[in-house]
């Protein structure tokens, strides 16, 4: 699996919206709310063989209220 960080920012009013809706489609392993420019940051694990930016704009980017997103991907260095 790939773990992935991803920072989304929301259309104002929509945060907790988006946050309920990500928590209902169980894609996430932790989900949290931040400060800054963005509201919210993701850590995901994305089954092997799967197309990252794939796997994120079919599940996460048609969630309605997200303006913005982010994404970090990690590596096994050590």
């Amino acid at each position: 699996m790939t773990c992935v960080f991803i920072q989304i920012r929301c259309k104002p009013g929509t945060t907790y919206k988006v946050a309920d809706e990500i928590t209902l489609r169980e894609i996430h392993s932790e989900l949290y709310s931040t400060s800054g420019d963005f509201d919210l940051l993701m850590k995901v694990y994305i089954p092997e063989g799967e197309d990252v930016g794939k796997f994120i704009n079919e599940n996460l980017l048609t969630i309605e209220g997200i303006e913005r997103s982010l994404t970090t991907l990690t590596f096994k260095a050590f």
